[in-house]
């Protein structure tokens, strides 16, 4: 995928330049953790992930925001 067509679907953009697809939230099954769902586009290969809900939506040391939103 090009990063032309990556930001056609991405909602979010790493501090480090990827792109990604917000899916949405899940609950861990043995701890009932809030994670979230999202989905690796550009420029690695495509791939589903999981975070701790607080450190997706945290920021970095910095005060940096770790995934910044583009769209909703």
């Amino acid at each position: 995928m090009t990063e032309q067509e990556a930001e056609q679907l991405a909602t979010h953009r790493h501090y480090k330049g990827g792109l990604y697809r917000y899916i949405g939230i899940a609950r861990h099954s043995e701890t009932e953790e809030s994670v979230v769902v999202y989905e690796h586009l550009w420029p690695h290969a495509r791939g589903l992930w999981v975070r701790p809900e607080a450190m997706f939506n945290g920021n970095l040391e910095d005060g940096t925001p770790r995934f910044r939103k583009l769209r909703d």
